[in-house]
């Protein structure tokens, strides 16, 4: 891999890590280059993945190619999609778990972390090539169909979002959605919680609130063929023939372990297990002012999600190239009132934000939608990446 470019290395390449991918390789000279390292065969269209498991035809759509990621660089063949992942960080180097262009470890000036966060199947893949995952997208489609009840545990946007879906889709089917507190979605306004409890109410879906779930090992794969027991902490159970776990996120931050710290938890936050960041998005640990975290796994402060991640990205985008070019970061990220574009069923959405306390807003921003479409626009964001698509059969690619 010879080559006199100097590296600046994206780590991860779901919405954020694109999207900072994109606006560093728009602003760099042409004496330097992006790597964006991510084992994926195809970019993972994560929010359509909840609907995509339970109804069927448009789930290979779920994975599109990276292959539109620098099609708006200034010099877009000299910036590289490195598949693979990063097993080991070093202060000048990453050390990865496959060869690429014939080498394992691969030098940089700066990077930049974007592995977010694992979600539990189906919020998340278990395969890296795209074949497999529409095959399992496909399965889980067919455990639902089959199934005459079905549990959801936990009652954030992928526990909500599924219970709609189902129950729209399946009106027969004994739909429960279980959750450890009274409030759904307690990150937010409980004017939220109020309208998702009023939808359930009007589809005809099972609320058990207030307890939480006592998940297993195998985490309710249950291959015996009958129903599944669901036990609560508070004594009572239930019984559903498909288990649904949409619980926690785990940040993707194991390969940490290898870069040492200049201080006791001055890298990784042991309250929350997320990289601790500045405002400008380095990590705050003194030894890497060269390292950035952006998106769900930085401790930024900002919700997790991928509009506020779009403007991270930005940020580090800016603050790289003053690194580049001899000056200072000076570029902070602004913290806003959560907000979310959540789906509650096939058509009705909502996009819903905290008030601004800051301004003196004491009540929610709520624009309720009737647009939704069964794929989810699925096309539309083939399109953003820049990838387009002449046939239906280039959709299986």
């Amino acid at each position: 891999m010879a080559t006199s470019l100097r590296n600046i290395i994206v780590v991860g390449g779901s919405y954020v890590g694109v999207a900072t991918t994109q606006g560093i390789a728009s602003l760099l000279p042409s004496t330097h280059r992006v790597l964006l390292i991510e084992p994926h065969s195809h970019f993972h269209h994560l929010f359509a993945f909840p609907r995509f498991a339970i109804t069927p035809t448009y789930e290979h759509k779920a994975f599109i190619p990276y292959s539109g990621t620098f099609a708006s660089a200034l010099s877009p063949d000299q910036h590289h999609i490195v598949r693979a992942r990063v097993s080991a960080l070093h202060r000048d180097r990453v050390v990865l778990d496959r060869e690429w262009q014939g080498v394992s470890e691969i030098p940089y000036d700066y990077l930049v972390v974007a592995t977010g966060t694992k979600l539990r199947a189906p919020g998340t893949m278990q395969d890296d090539d795209k074949p497999l995952s529409v095959k399992y997208l496909q399965g889980y489609q067919q455990r639902l169909k089959t199934a005459g009840s079905i549990a959801i545990i936990g009652g954030g946007a992928v526990g909500v979002q599924m219970a709609t879906d189902l129950k729209e889709i399946y009106p027969d089917k004994e739909i429960t959605l279980v959750h450890s507190r009274d409030q759904l979605m307690p990150l937010y306004h409980e004017k939220l919680s109020d309208i998702i409890k009023a939808r359930c109410q009007e589809l005809g879906i099972k609320l058990v609130l207030g307890s939480r779930v006592n998940i297993p090992e195998d985490e309710f794969q249950n291959t015996s063929g009958g129903p599944i027991t669901v036990s609560l902490q508070n004594g009572k159970t239930l019984q559903a023939d498909v288990v649904i776990p949409a619980t926690g996120q785990t940040p993707n931050t194991q390969f940490f372990s290898t870069l040492p710290a200049s201080s006791e938890n001055s890298l990784i936050n042991p309250a929350n297990g997320f990289v601790r960041v500045k405002p400008t998005l380095q990590l705050q640990d003194p030894n890497y002012p060269h390292l950035f975290a952006v998106g769900d796994v930085a401790d930024s402060g900002a919700h997790k999600a991928a509009r506020p991640g779009a403007a991270q990205a930005q940020v580090v985008a800016k603050n790289i190239l003053d690194l580049v070019e001899g000056r200072e970061p000076s570029e902070k990220i602004e913290v806003n009132p959560a907000a979310i574009h959540l789906t509650l069923g096939l058509s009705k959405n909502l996009i819903f934000r905290n008030p601004n306390t800051s301004k003196g807003e004491i009540e929610p921003s709520m624009v309720p939608r009737d647009d939704g479409s069964l794929d989810m626009n699925i096309d539309g964001m083939w399109n953003r990446f820049g990838v387009s698509v002449k046939s239906e059969a280039e959709y299986h690619l």
